[in-house]
């Protein structure tokens, strides 16, 4: 043992040095010059064997360099047509987008040069963050959210695919904030009269001017229809997201193109496909008519297995909805972390956090996409006491045999089988490794004990009425979303070490149901979502929706 160690660190052991000396001392003195001269010839040897084994490898490298610029020089045109192509394609739009991205670069490098310079002056240096610059996790997320809707969407991509990405990065652009100051109100009437093709006058009966909310690609508006009187939102498209999204997502398909052209191992990692995927989700997400398809789907499947009493989405009034406007039925409730408010809506709080999660795994099964972010401002208890799925814009595919596997992972969870469990993630991560299943397992046994040590922060607050001098106390849940997230790179992380790289969809998963583990802790402490007998979570309902639905 001894003997690899000193190996590995490049020396031999200092017994064996030594004896070797004492051996190689004794035969110079007993066979004279003919024991010196021995040694020397071996040296020469040695020389001529060392130079003939330099000069293969330096042969071997000199032909796989040949090799490489054979092939870059065959790929070149067909580099060229891709980033002319691109170009043409971006036109005019795509100079604006520099100088808006020079103005951010500026921006976010001027904060960077004033923090650096306070910590240049401190006893400790420049911390590690300063350090990087602006490739650093913290100051790329801001040139990001700078940088406008495209990007915070990438942010927000990055944030939801650690097998992608470094886990640093992840967990810094959790913090990636979709927020954008409101457009005119002028602006959005504009757009309305455009897409409607008619006066807004013979649709809505009235439209607020102030916004519900305000994204980077959508502004919220609550409406009233003419005739039918019914309550709406209008969701409408702010103007010139689509231009600036195709400028953005070409200017980043040609980044990608040449990285992969000068670098073998990123071409190895799928750059420009990773690129496509995000490409392909964002323009979904600005294509309201995918939306749309996206809530009437879920609403097919709740009539299908007959939850509509339980659960609902907003109907979709496909007469006054366009690619760009999406209007909808206004639902009104209160996010599931609202505890009091909840409490004052139905009496008993965990059988509607059991409903909401039996609609949630009903429709992974049943439907055909599942709803992918279910944070509190999208899963609400309405007044009517039904659970109601909000803002269909981010959704998941699953196909049949990663759903298998995560049954089966769900299933070892709540049983806390970890050989189980490792199978399962063996069998739904891509990987070109033996996969050692018992230390997995073990490693994933020592993660997931962590789990049990998450507490939910509640926060009472407790306000007086001057009116009637009663005490109002609410409480809330404070999402750790920093604590959430590590638990969920853990998974990660742990799977990668043996060489596992999951599809997005895991990943998409498993964060909803952290989502939903969060709300289990305040509206449900004593209640596991995965063992308890009232939630179902069973493969059978897919072929019982379909039947049904045909």
């Amino acid at each position: 043992m001894a003997l690899v160690s000193a190996v590995r660190g490049g020396r031999l052991p200092s017994s064996l040095h030594h004896h070797h000396h004492h051996l190689g001392s004794s035969s110079s003195s007993s066979l004279g010059s003919w024991g010196s001269l021995r040694p020397w010839k071996q040296l020469k040897s040695s020389s001529s064997s060392k130079g003939f084994t330099l000069l293969a490898r330096h042969s071997q490298a000199q032909d796989l360099f040949t090799s490489r610029l054979q092939d870059r020089i065959e790929n070149l045109p067909k580099l060229v047509e891709d980033i002319l192509q691109t170009s043409l394609s971006t036109g005019p739009r795509g100079a604006l987008r520099m100088a808006q991205g020079i103005q951010a670069f500026i921006g976010v490098g001027g904060e960077w040069l004033t923090e650096a310079s306070r910590s240049a002056n401190s006893s400790t240096g420049l911390p590690t963050q300063l350090q990087l610059g602006l490739l650093s996790p913290l100051y790329l997320r801001r040139l990001f959210e700078r940088m406008g809707a495209t990007y915070i969407k990438l942010g927000q991509f990055i944030a939801s695919a650690p097998t992608l990405f470094p886990a640093d990065y992840v967990e810094e652009f959790q913090n990636c904030f979709d927020r954008a100051p409101a457009i005119p109100f002028a602006e959005i009437q504009q757009i309305l009269r455009q897409e409607l093709g008619r006066p807004i006058e013979s649709v809505f009966e009235y439209v607020d001017p102030t916004p519900i909310a305000s994204a980077s690609i959508a502004q919220v508006h609550g409406a009233r229809l003419r005739g039918s009187q019914e309550d709406v939102v209008i969701k409408v498209l702010k103007p010139g997201i689509e231009d600036m999204l195709v400028a953005d997502l070409n200017f980043i398909y040609i980044v990608a193109r040449i990285l992969e052209f000068l670098s073998p191992d990123i071409s190895r990692a799928s750059l420009v496909g990773i690129v496509k995927d995000i490409r392909e989700s964002m323009l979904e997400e600005v294509d309201f008519y995918k939306e749309a398809a996206n809530i009437e789907s879920f609403r097919r499947y709740l009539e299908a297995m007959g939850l509509t009493r339980q659960a609902t989405a907003p109907r979709v009034y496909q007469q006054c909805s366009t690619k760009r406007i999406l209007t909808m039925e206004r639902l009104y409730g209160v996010p599931l972390t609202d505890l009091d408010s909840i409490s004052s809506l139905v009496s008993s709080p965990e059988a509607s956090l059991i409903t909401a999660l039996n609609v949630w795994f009903g429709s992974l099964l049943a439907c055909e996409s599942f709803h992918a972010d279910v944070h509190a401002g999208n899963l609400w208890l309405l007044r009517d006491g039904r659970i109601g799925f909000l803002d269909f814009g981010i959704v998941g595919r699953i196909d049949p045999q990663t759903w298998a596997a995560m049954e089966t992972f769900l299933a070892s969870i709540a049983t806390e089988e970890y050989e189980s469990m490792a199978s399962a993630l063996i069998q739904m991560g891509a990987t070109d490794t033996n996969v050692d299943a018992k230390a997995f397992a073990s490693d994933l046994e020592k993660m997931f004990s962590s789990m049990k040590e998450l507490d939910t922060e509640i926060v009472i607050a407790t306000a007086r009425e001057p009116s009637t001098n009663a005490t109002a106390v609410s409480a809330n849940v404070v999402v750790d979303e920093r604590q959430m997230n590590a638990l969920f790179l853990d998974v990660v992380r742990v799977s990668e070490s043996y060489g596992l790289k999951f599809p997005r969809e895991f990943a998409l998963l498993l964060k909803q149901l952290l989502y939903f583990d969060r709300y289990t802790r305040l509206l449900a402490p004593n209640l596991n979502m995965l063992q308890d007998q009232r939630i179902t979570i069973a493969s059978n309902r897919r072929s019982n929706y379909r039947d049904n639905f045909s």
